[in-house]
């Protein structure tokens, strides 16, 4: 005997039943995932990303948004909540349920969703048409996975470990060093 399948919505029908759901739910294609909690260390390494990211980026007509935040990407008919992301269309926060596209994407990894942050996601992401960089952060060792796009358009990785810095041009000269993220982490140098 089969499993059931699921039934395929739009975006419409899902952002309907995301804002009366308890949850938190993302979407794929017509497909719904529901999204699970978070550790401490992952809700602290989010933080910390998004601390240094918003002290960057202060006064400029970027934003960073964490959690609860939804971005469209269009190209792959998907909602994702991602952990940490820039959004560069305004300096002013509004009512907007979500947004279509970003500079930068952080997901922090857990065992739930490590496969789909490094397949299914980085490949919508890399869709979103002003994305400069895709970041995957561990929660189990200081490493972070940076996929960034090239001036002829072209994706590059490159993974950063302990007491490095992860070179960020669109955001001005000075690195981010790890130590930053990991901060106050059981994991933290």
């Amino acid at each position: 005997m089969g499993l059931p399948q699921q039934k395929l919505l739009d975006v419409s029908a899902y952002l309907e039943f995301d804002a009366s759901s308890q949850g938190r739910h993302e979407f794929e294609s017509g497909l719904i995932h529901a999204m699970t909690g978070g550790t401490m260390r992952h809700n602290r390494l989010s933080l910390n990303i998004a601390r240094v990211l918003a002290n960057r980026l202060d006064g400029s007509a970027c934003q960073v948004f964490i959690n609860d935040m939804k971005l469209h990407v269009l190209e792959a008919d998907s909602v994702y909540y991602p952990d940490v992301f820039v959004y560069c269309g305004s300096n002013v926060a509004n009512e907007d349920l979500l947004v279509t596209d970003a500079k930068l994407v952080v997901e922090v990894l857990s065992d739930s969703t490590a496969a789909r942050d490094r397949r299914q996601k980085r490949v919508a992401y890399q869709k979103l048409p002003g994305l400069q960089g895709y970041w995957i952060v561990s929660q189990s060792e200081q490493r972070v996975e940076v996929h960034s796009r090239s001036a002829d358009g072209q994706w590059q990785a490159v993974a950063y470990g302990p007491a490095e810095s992860i070179a960020t041009d669109w955001l001005g000269d000075e690195a981010i060093a790890l130590g930053s993220v990991y901060a106050g982490t059981d994991i933290a140098v």
